[in-house]
């Protein structure tokens, strides 16, 4: 809780405590690697990478050694700006595919490797982003049949203040794109 409360000091004293509890520091590692997604996500990117490499660290060089790599993740995840949006994002998304499980994917989105899956439209109307001149088609995604759903909202906190901002330009681009399409949205 101190990680996510942004506290540094409190963190390393809770990690100590720990360690000289004789708790594994593999598993202190696993939890940094959750935490690095669960409450900091793309705020700050290098945050899993740090957790993540801190993990091997300490499998190579065991203790005591391996410890300060786990201290330093501490550190860094404690003073990294936070956003559980990602995970927020996945649970909604694990929600929709459970509803919708079954659905098959547009068929302008699938290849049609064979003269009847063309004859069937497989990949009609798909349109090659990197073709376009935004780079960017706005093509639905989903299934047919199941609205476009909204999962990732970035709070705005470090790396998702870009994110956020490049979402929002995207979704008023796939508007005026589909509707120059003649799509409904």
């Amino acid at each position: 809780k101190a990680v996510r409360g942004s506290d540094p000091d409190g963190s390393l004293y809770w990690f100590a405590r720990m360690l000289k509890g004789g708790e594994d520091p593999l598993f202190l590692g696993r939890r940094l690697v959750r935490m690095a997604s669960e409450d900091i996500g793309l705020a700050d990117p290098t945050a899993l990478m740090i957790a993540g490499e801190a993990v091997r660290t300490y499998e190579r060089l065991g203790s005591p050694e391996g410890e300060l790599a786990l201290a330093h993740a501490v550190v860094h995840l404690a003073t990294a700006p936070k956003s559980n949006a990602v995970y927020n994002a996945f649970k909604a998304a694990m929600v929709a595919a459970e509803g919708s499980g079954d659905l098959a994917p547009p068929k302008h989105i699938l290849n049609a490797p064979t003269g009847m899956m063309k004859d069937q439209g497989y990949g009609e109307g798909y349109i090659y982003d990197h073709d376009t001149e935004h780079g960017f088609s706005g093509q639905n995604y989903f299934p047919d049949g199941v609205k476009r759903q909204k999962f990732y909202d970035p709070k705005g906190e470090g790396r998702e203040k870009s994110i956020r901002e490049k979402l929002a330009y995207l979704e008023d681009l796939r508007v005026r794109l589909q509707k120059a399409r003649g799509e409904t949205t």
